[in-house]
């Protein structure tokens, strides 16, 4: 079994990519955002489906932080009660 270090590591990595993935996400949807904002119709669609999109985003980018915090829990418990 992998000690609570390599877990811990392992944990943070992803919630990196998760955030890492979020962010760029969000910059994305500014770009276009930014891009469609002088086409009336088209910029106040977009901008609709872009918060839309980002609450989405957000929520999943929790629940999986959130996840990963328990899975991280888990395997401490279980490394402190092979101790």
């Amino acid at each position: 079994m992998a000690n609570y270090r390599e877990i811990q590591t392992a944990v943070r990595v992803e919630k990196f990519r998760i955030w890492f993935a979020w962010a760029t996400g969000g910059f994305i949807m500014l770009a276009i955002a930014l891009a469609t904002e002088n086409i009336r119709i088209v910029s106040v669609i977009t901008q609709a489906l872009l918060v839309g999109g980002g609450i989405a985003f957000t929520v999943t980018a929790v629940r999986m932080t959130n996840a990963l915090n328990r899975k991280a829990e888990a395997a401490r418990r279980e490394v402190l009660e092979d101790l």
